[in-house]
């Protein structure tokens, strides 16, 4: 298998998103985790810029990646300096990486208009800033910005860059498609050309996303002959984004059949992305290709059944290959199948006349405003209640809550709630931070003398979302809440014109999922 290099730069050109800001822990912590996954080389950031890029290459410097090389990212000398006493060139020698990433400009209208210079200057700005940094040490990595719009502006000059960092010793050139606005058949078509023009020489690319083609220009890339691709975990990245190597690395891998990172390395990639989401503090994109949550989650029926009988039939790889697991989504488009599979899954029944039973009423209540794709809690309940095995924990008799203004302008709530548990009436009042909390609080009182291990469940997550809304005031809302303790967590949901009463159904759900759960009356 021939091989690709894969490059990472979610620690630079992904921090350049907007609302992402990796602190140096954060930044190690992803750092750590895409030198375990076994990329080439992971770009730590422009040490120059600020003390915290350079703390983070200090930090590695003491604790050095084990299978990755570190890149300090940085500009050419600025014209009319020395490289010897350019700031940005030194940062980059002191920044204890072993290799280094310098952009220089290869489109002519950047040369006059920002650096400018002549262009025979430029070229000499690009080969001296190469060639200073090979000779202390440095393996270096000539990114040209700009190349594409440069290449179609002056394929004259766009070469020649490339050419004076070749022969300055630049280990790769990377040619940058920096604006995004490129299509696969320009890019391949331009990649051919500077492959043919520089034979044996390392070619790269670095993609943007603002066509949406930041992936299928680097594949394009790869194609025309550029062995070395540059993107970010998850797409991050300025304006739309970068290329996702969590579609870049599986279809490298899987469909254009080159070496990457490893099959055993390619299942821990959904892990990967993630575990960067959550650094990053974003919601995962539960639609992002191979890693995503709904990558491998069937809906209909007749897929479903085809599934079931040949999984070839609606699925192009097998999710384990890239650290993912099929689901089986529940709703009103589900056929029998769908159910079968959960009801076999947790080893309860076999019969296709359940199976129906319990879908037609999950298709009665999503007529309702139901939704249980993200309330499995709620649909285990369904089944078992179907299945006429579920006995209620406790009994409501009745709950109220009052909120009350004070005159300092204090806002409480309070909520009252009679309940029924072993044949024992429970009465209690409880405040709260508005009244779900002040519900959710007086159920826990009221039930935690009787069940302890309700103190390790955890409210995480509270959604609201009016389903008829052309009803007004008086339209239904579906409540969704999200659950955990510490073997997991769990969704539940409830639908009512009142808001109130389709909390407490979550609510309910919730608390009765973790008591049957811990009792071992759930499958």
């Amino acid at each position: 298998m021939e091989k690709v290099k894969i490059y990472d730069t979610t620690l630079r050109d992904g921090m350049q998103a907007e609302g992402i800001s990796f602190s140096v822990e954060d930044k190690l912590a992803i750092a750590r985790k895409l030198d375990e996954f076994g990329l080439d080389y992971i770009e730590g950031g422009f040490p120059q810029s600020n003390p915290k890029e350079a703390m983070f290459f200090q930090r590695l410097a003491e604790q050095p990646l084990k299978h990755a090389r570190l890149v300090a990212f940085g500009s050419t000398r600025r014209a009319g300096n020395t490289v010897e006493e350019d700031p940005g060139i030194r940062a980059l020698l002191e920044a204890s990486a072993p290799a280094c990433t310098v952009v220089g400009k290869s489109w002519d209208l950047h040369v006059s208009t920002v650096l400018r210079c002549s262009l025979e200057e430029n070229f000499a700005v690009c080969a001296d800033s190469v060639s200073y940094l090979k000779k202390n040490g440095k393996e270096v990595i000539f990114d040209a910005e700009h190349f594409f719009d440069g290449y179609k502006a002056n394929p004259e000059f766009a070469i020649k860059v490339l050419q004076a960092a070749a022969e300055a010793g630049a280990a790769c050139l990377v040619l940058c498609e920096t604006n995004g606005g490129k299509l696969p058949h320009e890019v391949f078509e331009i990649t051919s050309t500077v492959v043919k023009a520089l034979p044996g020489v390392e070619i790269g690319i670095h993609c943007h996303n603002d066509t949406d083609c930041a992936v299928a220009n680097s594949l394009a890339a790869i194609r025309a002959g550029a062995r070395h691709v540059q993107g970010t975990i998850n797409g991050l990245g300025e304006r739309t984004g970068n290329a996702n190597l969590c579609t870049i690395v599986p279809n490298l891998t899987l469909k254009m059949g080159f070496d990457t990172v490893g099959t055993e390395k390619l299942k821990t990639i959904t892990e990967l992305s993630r575990f960067v989401f959550e650094v990053a503090n974003m919601t995962p994109i539960n639609s992002m290709p191979y890693v995503g949550e709904s990558a491998f989650a069937h809906k209909g029926g007749l897929h479903i059944d085809a599934l079931r009988k040949n999984q070839k039939t609606y699925e192009q790889i097998d999710p384990e290959t890239v650290g993912n697991s099929r689901k089986y989504l529940i709703s009103e488009l589900s056929g029998a199948s769908n159910v079968l599979d959960k009801l076999e899954k947790k080893k309860l029944v076999s019969d296709k006349v359940v199976a129906r039973k319990i879908l037609q009423r999950v298709q009665d209540l999503e007529n309702e405003g139901y939704q249980f794709e993200t309330a499995e809690a709620s649909f285990d309940l369904l089944i078992h209640k179907t299945l006429g095995d579920y006995r209620p924990c406790f009994e409501l008799k009745k709950y109220h809550i009052d909120i009350e203004r004070t005159p300092e302008s204090r806002i409480v709530t309070e909520a009252t709630i009679k309940l029924s548990v072993d044949g024992e009436t429970v009465h209690v009042v409880s405040e709260g931070d508005g009244p779900v909390n002040a519900l959710d609080s007086a159920l826990r009182k009221a039930l935690e003398p009787f069940y302890p291990n309700l103190k390790t469940l955890s409210l995480i997550d509270y959604k609201v979302r009016v389903v008829n809304a052309r009803a007004g005031t008086a339209a239904r809302v579906r409540v969704v809440i999200e659950n955990r303790d510490q073997d997991g967590l769990w969704g539940t949901v409830g639908v009512s014109e009142n808001i109130m009463e389709a909390s407490w159904i979550a609510l309910v759900d919730s608390i009765e999922y973790k008591l049957l759960k811990d009792a071992g009356r759930m499958k």
